[in-house]
This record gives C-alpha cells, structure tokens and sequence, in this order.
C-alpha cells in the first residue's frame, strides 16, 4: 500500500542546518571604580595570564577604555565572562566584559 493510501500522511523532518557559533573577543570594559590590581588577578585567575601580560590587558583597558583579553569559541567566552561578572560582585566593583563576534 502506498504512502497516505491509508488516510494517513508520511511527514518528512526538515533537517536544520546547525552552524558553529564562531569565536569571540572577549573585552574588558573600563570604570571609575575597579581597582587596577583586581583587574590583574581577575585576568590571572580567569584568564591565566602571565602577570605581564595581564599588566599589559589592564593597562590597555585603564587608558584606551578597553582591553581585549582573548578569543575563545561562544561557550568558553560566555563562560569567562559570567565568571568575571560574578567574581567583580562579589568584591563589589562594576567591573564589565563583552563579548563581540570575530
């Protein structure tokens, strides 16, 4: 018997194409409050940078308003930046990061 000769109808599944999210900057934003020391150790302890470098990052973000730390597929930048979030709550500095697609 063929397909619907029964009243009934074969429903076909459309397959979704599922894309890479891609990779993101991860940036750090500059304020009047965050300390330039916190800065460092957020970028120690998250980021596992070396001192220097995350000296460099912090200087970056306190001169230019902006430093970018890194880039990272969607999931892992997602994940640091709620880490900074929370970490910056914690101590109660405004400290803020944002993430922009490459």
């Amino acid at each position: 018997m063929p397909p619907g000769a029964d009243g009934t109808e074969l429903v076909r599944k459309k397959r979704e194409k599922l894309t890479d999210p891609g990779d993101y900057r991860v940036i750090l934003l500059n304020d009047n409050y965050t300390v330039m020391e916190f800065v460092v150790e957020v970028l120690m302890l998250i980021f596992h940078k070396a001192r220097e470098d995350a000296t460099r990052i912090m200087l970056d973000v306190h001169q230019k308003g902006k430093g970018t730390v890194g880039v990272y597929p969607y999931d892992i930048a997602q994940t640091k930046a709620n880490q900074v979030h929370a970490l910056a709550r914690q101590y109660e500095f405004p400290l803020k990061c944002i993430l922009e697609r490459v």
